[in-house]
C-alpha cells in the first residue's frame, strides 16, 4: 500500500529527509509512505492564521495534482489541512492525522488533551476538534511557545512537555496528543500518556486498508 504525505509548509531538503526517515521508521509492514514538499508557494512556518489558511490552500492544490498510483494520502500535519469534512469523489482518499487519532481515542472513551507549538496552531487545532465533534473528549490544549527550530530538536521539545502534560493531566486528560507530526517524544516519562499522532494514524491507516 502506497501513501502520499504532503508537507503543510515549504521545507528545505534536509528537513524533508529527516521527516522521510521518520516515516520509514514508523510505517507498519505493508505501508510505504512517500513525503513530498508542498512547494514554494506555501508558508515556511505556521505562526499566524494567515499562514494556516495559506497552508490549507496549498496542500489542497498539491494533493489535487498528486497523480495516480496512490492508495491514500494525508497532510504531514496534525491540523489536517485540506482534509475533506465528508467522504466524496475526491480521487485519492485523504486522511487526517488528528481525525484518526482523536476519533480512535474517543472510541476508546479516553479523555485527551493536546500540546502545540504556538497560539495559532492551538486555535486551529481547537477548531478542528470542534468540527470533528470531539470537544466532549478534550481536556484542553496547552501552548508550548517554542520556536520552529524545536520541531527538529527532540530534546528541546521533550524538555518543554513536562509542565504542559502535568497541567492537562490535572484537567482530566489521561492521554495527550503531541501536536506536531514530526517530533519524536519520550512517551513513558510523563504524568499522562503522550500520543504520537503520526505513529498511531499510520497504524490505523494500515488496519483500515486491510479490514
Amino acid at each position: 500500500m502506497r501513501a502520499l504525505a504532503m508537507t503543510p509548509i515549504h521545507l528545505p531538503p534536509d528537513e524533508i529527509r529527516r521527516r522521510q526517515a521518520r516515516y520509514d521508521r514508523l510505517a507498519p509492514p505493508g505501508l510505504t509512505v512517500e513525503l513530498r514538499d508542498v512547494g514554494p508557494a506555501a508558508p515556511g512556518s505556521l505562526d499566524d492564521e494567515a499562514a494556516v489558511r495559506a497552508s490549507e490552500r496549498e496542500v489542497a492544490a498539491a494533493l489535487a495534482r498528486a497523480g495516480d498510483g496512490w492508495d491514500l494520502a494525508f497532510p504531514d500535519c496534525v491540523l489536517d489541512p485540506a482534509v475533506p469534512d465528508a467522504v466524496g469523489d475526491q480521487g485519492i482518499p485523504v486522511h487526517g492525522l488528528l481525525r484518526l487519532t482523536g476519533m480512535h481515542l474517543a472510541a476508546m472513551n479516553v479523555r485527551f488533551g493536546a500540546v502545540v507549538r504556538n497560539e495559532a496552531i492551538g486555535a486551529e487545532l481547537g477548531r478542528r476538534l470542534k468540527a470533528y465533534g470531539l470537544e466532549p473528549y478534550a481536556a484542553g490544549i496547552a501552548i508550548l511557545e517554542l520556536p520552529f527550530d524545536a520541531i527538529a530538536d527532540a530534546g528541546a521539545w521533550n524538555a518543554a512537555l513536562g509542565e504542559a502534560v502535568d497541567a492537562l493531566a490535572a484537567a482530566g486528560a489521561t492521554a495527550v496528543i503531541n501536536g506536531c507530526s514530526a517530533v519524536d517524544v519520550e512517551e513513558d516519562r510523563f504524568t499522562a500518556r503522550v500520543v504520537d499522532p503520526t505513529a498511531l494514524a499510520l497504524k490505523l491507516m494500515a488496519i483500515g486498508r486491510s479490514a
